[in-house]
């Protein structure tokens, strides 16, 4: 057994290598001629057609009864014949062994005796057709109801009755609706004939109209449904001679509510009885309904309404009326016409590439609105993840697989019935392009690469595949070109990606060629998922990329939010709020928050709940509120709901209507006017008014009269004449009648006077001046038949405009007071009534001089119709006070000195209040009464200044205006966004843009600040986009970092001290590509931070840096260069010390003049070279071209940013290596140095990257602020006087890209002085690295970091190999120009002093050491 065991598992093997040879061999043509450039050709590789596969017939509701044979017809059509099946109730039926049911040639099913009793009904229930063919697919018909009748139940049946000749007579016999077709009727044991005059009601009742003797006998209604027949009671009806005495019109029977069906017919009965015989007519939705001419409308037996072949236009109330000339009756009955389900787009067949996402998409229409279901291959589609309804109908089928071909059929389904439509579905190979254009069922992201392939070569895969962000519910892939097409402006991309463990893979492509970043959304959180990309290009797809993995963030399970929140007022000051629990609770809900607010306030309140209802009192009466609802769990809160409104229920008013005022028009009216009560004590909707209103001598008798709510005044008539009256106004609800104002008494006049002309004249004016005022008095117009309802006094230095006092036309003296002594003044005097003012008579006077003392004469013009003068005039009222209740009102109080101290009014006077705000300038005033020392003026704008003046009117005397008082409303929110929001790109730098805009134009108070929302997803949740806070005094922002040619979306919303405003409508703005290539005489471009620094002209494909052994051999030349110099240096230094001249004294003192102030005199001849620029042009420097920018900057190699905080770097240093080295500094901003010696000084490190990253992670790197000390060995610097006195130095960060002719990592210097850059090699240190802290900037999104794929950044640092420590600095200094550089170097065969030759070999020394610490490194 064992030998036998060996040899199954040698063949086995053996079977199983000799398989994969197969295999390898036919795939190598495949992958030759792929390598050729032509594809490969798939023996299957022909284009299959579409199936015709459908029913001829199916299966339609039947109606059978006990013991009949029953068919149920089903016919399918498909090449080769189908297989027929059925089910019944959803289950298969086994019509093998089955002896009443059985499979007829054609499909159909034959059912030979129908069984059923009370307790056994196998036969009635749902059936469905299922036709299957082997190597398509399964189609399922649609479902039909066989419907049994039962035992025969009389529900009522017929009973003894008399009739009068002539009249109508109805006999009932009512059985369940199933039997009613089985019902027939006998008279006197005959069967009964039925014609125009005798009519069956489909529920069985037998109608007799138009009487006659030969009518009269028993009745009985039988059912005969299968077995024997049931008979009813038998009953008599008796036909008696016509009668002449009239009877009341009855219904016999009358209409009730129908549902039908389109197609179908419908009954409505109407049968009535009376003497005189009645007529019926029948209308619809009050049309009388023409039955006559009508095809489809038809009067039958008694009156009945019979409609054939409904349509959905039958649908109505149908009223049917009888009348016999002495009255008229009608009834009433619902007509509901329902449709079955009908297609309105039928789902059609559809060609597909595995991994596509499709719709079938499918329409339907009918009455109730059908449900749809989906069918694939006869099995029901369960909605999942990849198989989705859309659109309430569609089925969309995400990453197709092979398994998923088949036919799909749409069912929809409602009371009525039911249908299907099904479609095929194709999916090709991946080397056959479909057929066709693609259908309109393809989504967009399935719709490209569709055409077919030419021939030529395929791209390889495409390179650096990182998932740049990754969220909860996203992930963003970013990639480089393929190695096979660098440039890859032609490629097009497709991302593949798939749940883990599961087979089905998704794709989505990108939007245009050349783009190399796709957002994947709808993901799940939690949740990994494999990616992998392919690119394509005009002959086909090429490689795939390896795979990817990614785990999406985790989610906080928070509760959502509670459905079916509703709110209803309960009372006047309740409401109360219901909802249910949340379908995502998440966890246990803990308990609940309700929040609730007043319209138009910004104060929410809120309580906790633990039910599932609570009622809030105490709430202000006929309110709006609008409620919320938040759930919590462990976690915290959830999603709130929607706010829902409601408003508190209606209220008697609380306060009395204001500012009651009584005009005198006349001897027999008086018009009332008023105003409304104050809005917070209205308590609902002001239906109207009720003015009470009595004779002061008769308070007994009381007179009401009702006004509508929106009238404001009202002329109460027919009072008597020279009579007091008192009236009051209260206001009205639905709910009744609030409190009423004061009395307010008002006395008509004694007679009718002419008022349709102005007065004439006054009959005469008197002025007598005093020292500081003068004495007007004056007598009325001499026709007295003309209403004179008061005098204007108009006064002035010269002329008489200058002040306009009006008095009550009972007055005859006036006093003008505060005039200057000695000074001529003009009067006037005019009368006037309500349609304007009569002639002027004029007058002068001289006011006296100070000196006079004399006593003034009182005196009486003996004159008609002259009262005693009054004494007191009506002055303004003092003290208005201006106090501020909200954004919009204000409450304006007063003191009148006119009134006794306790300050209570007693008699008819009134208040005008006016007030006006200065913005804008020509703004008019607004007034309103009021009959108490206060009003509440509401309609303010809010953060606005108002002024206030009151004045008092007493019958027809008035006051003048009275001081004014002042008062800003308060704040409130915003009420409109910033306004003329725009976008530009910041010249020079791509990456950043500056937003502009405007202060809202109803602020309603100080902006204090704004917030920026932007976004690249226009529709994204508010919360998803990335906010930039602005303080409130700035009107533009920059941006910065944003991804190059991606359209960006801005909203802004600005804030004061009340809370935000609206946000801004989304701007859009697409920022620019990348432009510029690197080259001589051009400035490097701003470059992708994936750009891989190469060590050597021998890099490999991928990026990677050389051999070590290739290092090693380059450090051991440059250590080996670099001794050999310093050793001849220091012999030529020895020598040199033996040969001093007084020109080496001048050199020494300059030198020590210019390391003191960093200023020079002199010519090039005096130049020394400096020390450094030797050394590093022995260590084999690399020279790179001089940049012809005028205003060149510093670029740093960009470090990627991680999810993580990144490390500062840590600057620190060995002593003595500070002082062996030159100074380094930090970054000194628009600093300037005009020595060359200050230019060695300034010295920028720089940080150079070996590995790549996706552009978007690109960051801003500054260089540290801390300041190195100086040197201690400064050297003397260079005479040549800098042209330009002083360079500013800046520095940028900036990306790279890769470049074909670099081979060695340069940091490129861009020089302030026009000398030549150098290039230091840079050598990565075994230790981890560290970053520098990036500038504040403003990245869409954030990196996030993944476990399995993270990049490393290497940096090198001159002098530190060897060592664990975070990155130094790379000191490059700024080269001379080359005819500086040759005088330099022919100067260096000078002698020295010995001063400068011990600090040179001071410095020597310790480059000595460094060099030592590399090599023993």
């Amino acid at each position: 057994m064992a030998a036998e065991r060996g040899a199954r598992r040698l063949l086995s093997t053996s079977s199983f290598w000799l398989c994969c040879l197969l295999l390898l061999g036919r795939r190598a043509p495949d992958a030759a001629a792929a390598r050729s450039g032509s594809p490969p050709q798939s023996p299957g590789s022909s284009i299959r057609t579409f199936t015709p596969f459908y029913f001829l017939v199916e299966p339609m509701d039947t109606l059978s009864t006990r013991g009949s044979s029953v068919v149920l017809n089903c016919s399918a059509y498909s090449e080769p014949s189908p297989k027929i099946e059925w089910k019944k109730d959803g289950t298969f039926l086994n019509l093998v062994s089955d002896d009443r049911r059985q499979l007829l040639p054609d499909g159909s099913l034959f059912i030979s005796s129908v069984v059923h009793s009370k307790h056994n009904k196998p036969d009635e229930g749902y059936y469905q057709c299922v036709a299957t063919v082997e190597s398509l697919g399964t189609i399922v018909s649609r479902t039909a109801k066989l419907t049994v009748a039962g035992l025969p139940r009389f529900a009522s049946q017929p009973e003894h009755s008399s009739v009068y000749a002539g009249d109508s007579a109805i006999l009932n016999c009512e059985v369940n609706a199933d039997l009613v077709p089985f019902v027939r009727w006998e008279q006197n044991r005959q069967p009964l004939l039925l014609d125009d005059r005798v009519l069956k009601l489909p529920s069985g009742t037998l109608v007799i109209s138009n009487t006659t003797e030969g009518d009269g006998g028993l009745y009985r209604c039988i059912v005969e449904s299968g077995g024997p027949p049931k008979y009813s009671d038998e009953a008599e009806l008796k036909v008696l001679p016509g009668s002449k005495v009239t009877s009341n019109l009855v219904f016999l029977k009358q209409p009730s509510s129908l549902v039908r069906v389109i197609g179908q017919s419908a009954v409505l009965p109407c049968v009535a009885s009376g003497l005189p015989l009645p007529t019926i007519r029948w209308m619809k939705n009050e049309e009388a309904l023409d039955t006559e001419s009508s095809e489809r409308l038809v009067l039958l037996a008694g009156g009945s309404l019979e409609i054939s072949d409904m349509t959905k236009d039958d649908a109505g109330t149908y009223f049917c009326v009888a009348d016999n000339g002495n009255e008229t009756i009608e009834a009433q009955a619902e007509l509901t016409v329902q449709a079955q389900p009908e297609f309105l787009k039928q789902p059609t067949n559809i060609y597909a590439h595995e991994s596509m996402d499709i719709v079938f998409e499918c329409e339907v229409t009918g009455k109730p609105t059908p449900t749809v279901k989906w069918v694939k291959n006869g099995d029901m589609v369960i909605p999942s993840d990849y198989f989705k309804i859309v659109k309430e109908h569609n089925l969309q089928v995400l990453g197709l697989v092979k398994s998923d071909e088949g036919f799909y059929q749409c069912i929809a389904e409602n009371d009525v019935g039911n249908a299907q439509a099904g479609a095929q579905l194709i999916i090709l190979e991946h080397d056959v392009a479909i057929p066709t254009l693609p259908p309109t069922s393809l989504t967009s992201a399935t719709t490209d690469h569709l055409a077919p392939a030419t021939s030529g070569p395929l791209p390889s895969a495409p390179r650096d595949v990182v998932a740049s962000l990754v969220s909860t519910r996203f992930i963003k892939l970013t990639w480089r070109t393929p190695a096979s097409d660098p440039h890859g402006d032609n490629l097009t991309y497709s991302v593949f990606y798939t749940k883990e463990g599961i087979t089905r893979e998704r794709i989505e492509n990108t939007s245009h060629p050349g783009e190399m970043q796709v957002t994947i959304q709808n993901l799940m959180p939690a949740t990994v998922y494999i990616f992998r990309v392919m690119a394509h290009n005009k002959h086909g797809s090429g490689e795939s990329s390896a795979p990817l993995r990614v785990e999406t963030q985790p989610e906080v399970q928070l509760p959502g939010p509670a459905p079916n929140i509703r709110a209803y007022a309960t009372s006047p000051t309740s409401i109360t709020v219901t909802w249910e629990t949340p379908l995502s609770g998440n966890g246990e809900i803990q308990n609940y928050k309700l929040y609730y607010m007043e319209k138009g306030t910004d104060k929410e309140q809120d309580v906790d709940v633990s039910s599932h209802s609570h009622t809030i009192n105490g709430l202000k009466k006929y309110t709006e509120y609008s409620f919320r609802v938040v759930a919590y769990n462990k976690h915290g809160p959830g999603v709130s709901t929607q706010d829902v409104a409601v408003q508190t229920l209606s209220d008697v008013p609380s306060a009395a209507p204001q500012n009651l005022s009584l005009e005198v028009r006349n001897s027999k009216s008086i018009m009332i006017h008023w105003q409304p009560p104050p809005l917070a004590t209205q308590n609902g909707q002001i239906t109207g008014y009720k003015i009470r209103y009595r004779k002061a001598s008769r308070k007994s008798d009381v007179t009401e009269t009702l006004v509508p709510g929106t009238q404001l005044s009202q002329l109460i008539e027919g009072l008597d004449r020279g009579t007091e009256y008192n009236f009051r106004v209260a206001a009205l609800t639905v709910n009744g009648t609030g409190p009423a104002t004061d009395w307010l008494s008002a006395e008509t006049f004694e007679s009718d006077l002419d008022e349709t002309r102005v007065p004439e004249v006054p009959s005469s004016l008197h002025v007598r001046p005093l020292v500081t005022s003068i004495v007007v008095s004056w007598t009325p117009p001499e026709n007295q038949n003309i209403v004179v309802r008061g005098y204007a006094i108009g006064y002035g230095i010269g002329s008489p405009h200058a002040q306009t006092i009006k008095v009550d036309y009972k007055q005859r003296y006036y006093t003008i007071e505060n005039l200057d002594p000695s000074s001529h003044y003009v009067i006037t005097l005019k009368a006037f009534n309500n349609v304007g003012e009569g002639i002027p008579l004029y007058e002068s006077a001289v006011t006296r001089p100070h000196t006079d003392t004399s006593e003034v004469d009182l005196f009486v013009i003996n004159a008609p119709y002259t009262p005693v003068p009054d004494p007191t005039p009506m002055m303004p009222p003092v003290g208005v006070q201006a106090s501020i209740l909200s954004h919009d009102t204000i409450r304006i109080t007063w003191a009148d000195n006119s009134l006794p101290k306790h300050q209570k009014i007693t008699d008819s006077r009134y208040y005008t209040v006016r007030w006006k705000t200065n913005i804008p300038a020509n703004t008019k005033y607004k007034n309103a009464n009021a009959t108490t020392l206060s009003y509440l003026v509401t309609g303010l704008k809010a953060n606005t200044l108002y002024e206030f003046s009151v004045m008092v009117t007493k019958g027809r005397r008035s006051s003048t205006w009275s001081m004014t008082a002042h008062g800003t409303t308060f704040e409130l929110v915003p009420t409109s966004p910033p306004k003329d929001v725009t976008v530009v790109s910041k010249e020079g730098k791509p990456r950043t843009i500056i937003v502009n805009w405007q202060p809202p134009s109803e602020a309603n108070g100080k902006i204090t600040g704004y917030i920026i929302y932007y976004s690249t997803d226009v529709n994204a949740e508010i919360h998803d986009w990335v906010i930039e806070p602005v303080v409130g005094n700035r009107l533009t922002h920059q941006i910065q970092e944003l991804t190059l040619d991606t359209p960006y979306y801005f909203k802004i919303q600005a804030r004061n001290s009340k809370g935000m405003g609206p946000m801004s409508d989304a701007v859009q703005f697409r920022t620019p590509k990348a432009s510029g290539s690197a080259g001589k005489g051009s400035r490097l471009p701003d470059l992708g931070s994936d750009y891989k620094t190469p060590m050597s002209g021998s890099n490999s494909p991928h990026g990677s840096p050389t051999s070590p052994l290739d290092s090693n051999m380059l450090l051991v030349v440059i250590i080996s260069v670099g001794v050999i110099t310093i050793v001849v240096v220091v012999i030529i230094a020895i020598f040199c010390t033996r040969r001093t001249t007084s020109h080496q004294k001048k050199k020494r003192a300059a030198c020590k003049s210019v390391n003191g102030s960093h200023k020079y005199k002199g010519n090039a001849k005096d130049v020394k070279p400096p020390d450094l620029w030797i050394h590093h042009e022995r260590l084999e420097l690399k020279p790179i071209d001089k940049s012809p920018d005028p205003n060149p900057i510093m670029t740093d190699t960009p470090i990627p940013r991680n999810s993580q905080d990144i490390t500062p770097v840590d600057n620190s240093m060995d002593s003595n290596i500070h002082q062996r080295r030159n100074s380094y500094r930090g970054h000194e901003s628009e600093d300037s140095m005009s020595t060359l010696a200050g230019r060695r000084g300034m010295r920028p490190k720089m940080m150079m990257p070996f590995d790549s990253q996706p552009p978007q992670q690109s960051i801003r790197n500054t260089p540290s602020t801390d300041t190195m000390p100086a040197s201690s060995s400064q050297t003397c610097c260079t005479d040549h006087q800098d042209p330009e006195g002083a360079t500013s130095s800046s520095y940028l960060a900036s990306s790279q890209e890769e470049d074909s002719g670099q081979s060695l990592p340069t940091a490129h210097v861009r020089p302030s002085h026009p000398l030549k850059s150098f290039a230091v090699p840079a050598i990565p240190p075994p230790g981890p690295p560290t970053y520098d802290p990036a500038l504040p900037s403003t990245p869409l999104l954030s990196q996030q970091a993944l476990n399995h794929h993270i990049h490393s950044m290497k940096t090198a640092s001159i002098g530190t190999l060897g060592r664990s420590r975070p990155p130094m600095p790379v000191v490059v200094p700024s080269a001379p120009e080359v005819q500086e550089t040759t005088r330099m170097l022919e100067d260096s065969e000078s002698s020295y002093e010995p001063d400068e030759l011990t600090k040179e070999m001071a410095h020597l020394e310790g480059l000595m050491k460094d060099l030592n610490a590399i090599t023993t490194a």
